[in-house]
């Protein structure tokens, strides 16, 4: 009999993940990782519920639970990335990172020292073995599939890697833990900062990043029209949060944030969601990492998606290197953000991808 450790959140995705595979024959461990403690408050840190959930879904799935602190890991490995980022006036996706750093590299290393065959999750995706390699395929559930946040798993750790709600719909996967009586049936789904939670994001960035406070200018007029707090605060597409009124002289629409200078520490805006200046054909992209290992085909075309909810966009993929590739969309793309990462499909074969410069 095999066995498998499964990261268990306290949420029902990877609950059933775990359910599934007891079902299958599988000798089945659940272990939750801990990550975080810098600021464990009653008022923002879910873990302590979390482990609680974890707890009772394991128990009643009859499975044994183990807890990992994998926080110093992800100080290292995650975190600091995601300052140095900020710092630089980009806008990080530490989820990707968390996820080829800490569950699919720490955690898989821990499971293994554990005697474990195989570790799994509940994410929505799907791995297949094709002509001697393994595949990222997206989920069936195209509106919970998280291959994007997954595009920098290698071979080794597709490898051993299970995803046992990936060809699941959610309405079913909640309908299983239902039936099965697991009691976190009803849990909603977690959003916020991989391991930080759902606490007000400028205010826990401000603890590490001091406010540095600005003009606000119009890019298309160069007036100023309101102050910042820090160009760290702010990303590319924002639109709410800057405090900008009523500007004499302009048409009353929306405005969004439209590029950051930071040798002057100026935020420039503009009006209108379609504006050019939010508007990009191609951009170029750098630390890439292909899921076979190999670069993709110039000029072939590919889908790709510079946000994780955005629709596939064709593209082709250009000046391929090992270090750097460029991306040209047959369309402009809206707000592609430096920080941000860009990753290519092939039908629902996920490539691979790149951090967006």
């Amino acid at each position: 009999m095999k066995k498998v450790i499964v990261g268990m959140s306290g949420g029902v995705d990877s609950s059933v993940a775990a359910l599934l595979l007891k079902r299958q024959g599988f000798e089945v461990v659940g272990l939750f990782m801990k990550n975080w403690e810098d600021d464990d408050s009653e008022e923002y840190c879910s873990s302590r519920q979390d482990l609680i959930d974890a707890a009772a879904a394991a128990d009643a799935i009859g499975i044994d639970l183990d807890v990992v602190n994998f926080s110093a890991e992800y100080k290292e490995r995650v975190f600091a990335d995601f300052l140095a980022e900020y710092q630089a006036g980009r806008t990080p996706n530490p989820d990707v990172l968390c996820n080829s750093e800490i569950k699919f590299k720490a955690f898989l290393d821990h499971a293994v020292k554990l005697g474990a065959d195989r570790i799994a999750t509940g994410h929505y995706a799907q791995v297949r073995e094709f002509l001697g390699e393994f595949q990222l395929l997206k989920a069936e559930d195209g509106t919970k599939d998280q291959s994007y946040f997954l595009y920098r798993l290698n071979q080794a750790q597709l490898a051993k890697t299970l995803f046992p709600v990936g060809h699941l719909y959610k309405r079913d996967v909640r309908k299983i833990a239902a039936e099965a009586g697991l009691p976190n049936h009803a849990k909603k789904d977690s959003t916020g900062i991989c391991f930080i939670g759902e606490r007000p994001f400028r205010e826990f960035l401000a603890r590490y990043l001091p406010k540095q406070p600005g003009e606000i200018r119009a890019l298309d007029s160069g007036k100023a029209i309101g102050r910042h707090e820090g160009l760290t605060y702010y990303t590319l597409g924002q639109r709410e949060g800057l405090g900008i009124g009523g500007v004499r002289g302009a048409p009353e629409e929306p405005w969004f944030v439209a590029a950051k200078d930071m040798a002057q520490n100026i935020l420039y805006v503009v009006q209108g969601h379609e504006h050019p200046a939010l508007m990009r054909d191609r951009l170029s992209a750098a630390k890439l990492s292909w899921v076979s290992g190999r670069m993709p085909h110039t000029h072939w075309v590919y889908a790709a998606k510079t946000r994780y909810r955005m629709p596939d966009a064709a593209c082709e993929a250009e000046n391929v290197s090992a270090e750097r590739c460029e991306i040209a969309f047959a369309a402009p793309q809206w707000a592609v953000t430096p920080g941000q990462s860009v990753v290519v499909y092939e039908s629902r074969v996920c490539l691979g991808g790149g951090i967006i410069v």
